[in-house]
């Protein structure tokens, strides 16, 4: 679920870049889930957390914010294939991490699963990479996506890290509340406010879809292992395909089915035998 949600919330995301730039649309975003999700989390009356758990938060939230910025500003430079393509070497980067940083013991069943849904990726990519010609200026969208992809990585260590410490609501609360404040910094140099009604519809969706995968996401990475369920973010591209034949009436090709069945297959592997921490 947590997948599907931050799915929908890249076609979004997208939109809303295209419109008013991809910094504003992120900031604008992380104010809004802020707003969202923090009022829930006093609601819940929490304990401040400790030491510990503030520098977690203040990492990623800080990695986060110039993921996203790099990431939505790729999109805006790239053909959407390639750039789904590129982007999917940060689960493979990540089982390493989670080996480096979070001492796990990375089994060949990880690998191979990764690499079986990677796999499953190309197939379904495949026949579109190439055709959509690459710009000059798309040159430095490829460098700041693939600058993405290693910091996502990176996130996605650092969300398994958070999760053990703190809360749902807690991790969304800062991450979103962090993200913001580092954001604003920029904010008297390069927010464009939004004058359409579009625009504003497709930066809050982006915002609840994000804090409602941030929740899923969280819960679900203080259940297991980092290696476990990093290969599970192939499924986003299942998740693209299923609400571009809904949404846009895109035909779902024979590629398509035969990738989809690697990476089912690849998070099928992963998930076999895996523990609750």
């Amino acid at each position: 679920m947590g997948i599907a949600l931050f799915s929908g919330m890249d076609g979004v995301m997208k939109s809303a870049s295209l419109a008013v730039g991809a910094y504003s649309a992120f900031f604008l975003r992380s104010v809004i889930g802020f707003l969202i999700i923090s009022p829930v989390w006093l609601w819940m009356k929490p304990e401040w957390p400790k030491i510990e758990a503030l520098k977690i938060h203040c990492v990623r939230g800080s990695v986060v914010a110039v993921m996203g910025w790099s990431f939505f500003f790729s999109l805006t430079r790239l053909p959407l294939a390639e750039a789904i393509a590129l982007s999917f070497i940060a689960p493979l980067i990540a089982l390493y991490l989670a080996a480096a940083i979070l001492g796990e013991k990375v089994r060949k069943k990880a690998i191979t699963a990764a690499l079986i849904g990677f796999a499953g990726v190309l197939i379904i990519v495949g026949g579109k990479i190439g055709q959509e010609l690459m710009t000059k200026e798309a040159t430095l969208g490829l460098l700041a996506l693939l600058f993405s992809a290693f910091l996502y990585a990176w996130n996605l260590i650092l969300q398994r890290q958070q999760a053990l410490l703190a809360s749902p609501l807690e991790v969304s609360t800062f991450q979103n509340g962090i993200v913001a404040s580092l954001l604003l910094l920029a904010s008297p140099f390069l927010l464009i406010i939004p004058d359409t009604l579009r625009s504003w519809i497709d930066i809050i969706s982006g915002a609840l879809l994000g804090v409602g995968a941030g929740l899923f996401l969280t819960w679900s990475y203080k259940r297991a292992e980092a290696q476990i369920l990093v290969p599970i973010e192939y499924t986003g591209f299942l998740w693209a395909a299923l609400l571009g034949w809904l949404m846009f009436n895109e035909d779902l090709t024979f590629s398509t089915i035969i990738g989809a069945t690697f990476i089912i297959s690849g998070c099928v592997l992963a998930a076999q035998k895996g523990k609750a921490s």
